[in-house]
């Protein structure tokens, strides 16, 4: 037993990265300028989102604002519907919802989400450009990281800054303006008296979006989402996924435009490292499928412009599957995607019935906290709180009763007027005309009744206390 365990000291991938490929400006990523198909596809998605986020919380209805979550009265504006509290179930299955489909495309096509649609990402590339336009391109902001302050840098970096906390300032402005009407809430930030609880979360998310997408930036992808801890778990060897071919890229090594990269026993890479260059989060995609890999297919697109520059063909860098990689054909249709596009598929067609059917009318009950009392007319009543709320954006009439409750009769207001949105709090009772009862505590009903739309209607059950000897 004295044999020792030979042990080896393997180096940690992340150090043999970063010596493998430094990053300049003291460990910071400098992104560098790049066109192609897929950075029009993310712009023209990212545009379109900040269109729909910038915009739509201007957009009237009526005389409101057409998406507003109205905290203070606990109701919920989207265009012509209106949700209360008791709706609230339908914000979680549009949450599981959007999970579900999160979870298929990631099994088709890897972190797509993250590259094109992820709020991070989308401020991040926004941030980027502002960074561009002032301090110029990738060589030029290492040497101006590298550089002593002076007058130039003071003001490059004085511009950046003022940019981001612009745009800082619309986003924290704009997404406020989902729970407080906009417009004032515009106005008193322009004329300084904006003050309280709304200056504290336009503050909040103004600082939010500087630090996010400003400074910490990939470190929220590495480090902060869960997304990219379990997303592999949901992959197979038909995810298509940001991946070098290496079969064909290897040997890697530079070479001229006619150069033969057959006879000088290279591949198709000439390792110009471009594609670490456009990265996002810095990392080299020629080594493989990594957690910090967002999907963005920046790659794709400086790969294919360096092909077409060397006459080769286009991907080198692509959308592939590991079966593709290993000579096989991808299989676009498997049992785990189809399983959760048939989920999703009946989850949103139950979510839409839900919403075609909800009532919109709705009914409370609470019980008086007092058991039971003898009325002038020696019968046995309980007292009740009732609870109304027009959904609708009309005046409705409601008639109030009991259903399905014989023997009990309904005492107070029942026929009921109320405008758009109304609540009313309304106090009755409910008395028992059998001179004995057939227990101590039975189930009653109430309903409550559009007059000009019968089908409209809810129900709220509640219990009625009798005592057994009289």
């Amino acid at each position: 037993m004295s044999e020792r365990i030979p042990v080896h000291v393997i180096e940690p991938v992340a150090a043999a990265r970063s010596r493998a490929h430094p990053k300049p400006g003291d460990g910071l990523i400098h992104t560098r300028s790049f066109t192609g198909l897929f950075r029009s596809l993310r712009l023209s998605g990212t545009g379109l989102l900040f269109v729909l986020f910038f915009g739509t919380a201007w957009l009237d209805w009526g005389d409101r604002q057409a998406v507003l979550w109205d905290l203070a009265q606990s109701k919920f504006h989207i265009f012509g519907a209106t949700f209360w509290p008791q709706d609230f179930i339908l914000l979680s299955a549009l949450l599981i919802i959007c999970a579900f489909g999160l979870f298929a495309i990631t099994v088709f096509a890897g972190r797509v989400w993250c590259g094109y649609t992820c709020p991070q990402s989308s401020w991040t590339w926004i941030f980027m450009w502002c960074e561009k336009i002032t301090e110029g391109e990738r060589n030029q902001r290492i040497k101006l990281h590298a550089a002593p302050w002076g007058f130039d840098k003071l003001l490059r970096r004085s511009a950046k800054h003022t940019l981001w906390l612009l745009i800082s300032v619309l986003t924290g402005l704009t997404f406020v303006g989902y729970f407080t009407p906009i417009r004032p809430l515009a106005h008193e930030l322009v004329t300084l008296e904006l003050g309280g609880v709304s200056l504290f979360w336009v503050l909040f998310f103004t600082a939010a979006t500087y630090i996010n997408a400003g400074w910490l930036r990939e470190a929220v992808c590495l480090h902060m989402c869960p997304y990219a801890r379990f997303q592999s778990v949901m992959f197979d060897k038909d995810t298509l996924t940001v991946a070098y071919d290496r079969a064909r890229g290897e040997n890697r090594g530079p070479r001229k435009r006619e150069d033969n990269p057959a006879a000088l026993g290279l591949g198709d890479c000439i390792d110009c490292q471009l594609c670490v260059q456009v990265c996002p989060t810095g990392i080299d995609i020629r080594e493989g499928l990594q957690m910090e890999c967002i999907g963005c297919a920046a790659c794709i697109d400086a790969c294919d412009s360096i092909m077409d520059k060397m006459g080769y063909a286009r991907g080198l860098v692509r959308y592939a599957s590991e079966r593709t990689l290993e000579g096989g054909k991808t299989r676009l249709l498997r049992p785990r995607l189809a399983g959760y596009c048939a989920v999703l598929v009946i989850m949103i067609g139950a979510m839409t019935w839900a919403l075609v059917q909800r009532p919109m009318v709705s009914l409370d009950v609470s019980k008086d906290r007092g058991l039971f009392r003898e009325n002038a007319l020696g019968q046995i009543e309980n007292i009740y709180s009732l609870k109304i709320i027009n959904k609708t954006q009309q005046t409705q009439h409601y008639r109030l009763g009991l259903a399905d409750s014989p023997g009990f009769e309904l005492h107070g207001k029942t026929d009921l007027t109320l405008a758009a949105g109304e609540i009313v709090d309304l106090p009755v009772s409910v008395a028992m005309l059998a001179e004995r009862p057939s227990s101590s505590s039975q189930t009653i009903a109430f309903q409550v009744v559009d007059q000009d739309q019968p089908e409209v209607r809810s129900l709220a059950n509640s219990r009625f206390v009798a005592p057994l000897n009289r």
